[in-house]
């Protein structure tokens, strides 16, 4: 497993058996997308505000276009907002 694939099971507490939901369209997610390319931002690789779970069809249409970043940073944003507001 990757690292930034074992960043975002971690922070999201799921198991490898676990359906991931798509952060996009809600089907069955088959990629932990970087938002911002890692050959752009090396930084973020590993970090959970960079990596989003999306199924084929919306990797696809939306990933590493400029024109959807801050669509995908918005989507991502409210869910990371809703588990730490969780936790607290």
């Amino acid at each position: 497993m990757k690292n930034y694939t074992k960043t975002y099971y971690q922070f999201f507490k799921y198991d490898l058996c676990d359906f991931i939901h798509c952060e996009i369209c809600g089907k069955n997610s088959t990629d932990i997308h970087h938002i911002l390319a890692r050959s752009q931002r090396k930084d973020l690789e590993n970090d959970i505000i960079n990596l989003m779970a999306v199924c084929r069809d919306c990797h696809i249409e939306y990933g590493d276009k400029k024109q959807h970043i801050e669509y995908l940073q918005n989507i991502h944003a409210d869910k990371i907002s809703r588990v730490t507001k969780d936790k607290s």
